[in-house]
């Protein structure tokens, strides 16, 4: 049974582990399943364990020039506190999802693996560092 889960953009899901190392990750187009919990928007995984909803409204203006909304250095300032091992981002499953050159720079800082979603929730399911994983569900 997959539960849909629907939040305002500061509600967290909740944890579903202490360590990535026993995460289950599965998407198709349209959704991300995090240990049998289904999420139909994009998600942040957290270095403890919690999913949020990201917040794309933070990037939303820049819509215009990248013809989707990106991933922009504003939705990325979490990091800093977070300190991750390594940090994936799934581009959608058409790897649509651009990245701003902010947003690059900020990532320099950390190893990133940037692939598309469908190839990340692989990745993410084998996972054991202190790992932050955004994940984009559409295009």
């Amino acid at each position: 049974m997959h539960a849909t889960i629907c939040s305002d953009d500061n509600q967290k899901y909740g944890a579903i582990s202490s360590t990535h190392g026993f995460v289950t990750v599965k998407s198709e187009f349209g959704w991300v399943e995090v240990n049998g919990v289904k999420y139909e928007n994009d998600i942040i995984l957290h270095v403890d364990g919690t999913i949020t909803k990201r917040k794309k409204k933070k990037s939303k203006d820049l819509k215009s020039l990248y013809g989707h909304t990106p991933l922009s250095e504003r939705e990325l300032d979490f990091l800093s506190e977070e300190k991750p091992d390594v940090v994936y981002i799934g581009t959608g499953h058409n790897a649509a999802l651009p990245i701003t050159p902010e947003a690059i720079s900020i990532l320099k800082k950390y190893e990133t693996v940037i692939l598309p979603t469908q190839e990340i929730t692989e990745k993410i399911d084998q996972e054991h560092r202190k790992t932050v994983a955004l994940i984009h569900v559409t295009c």
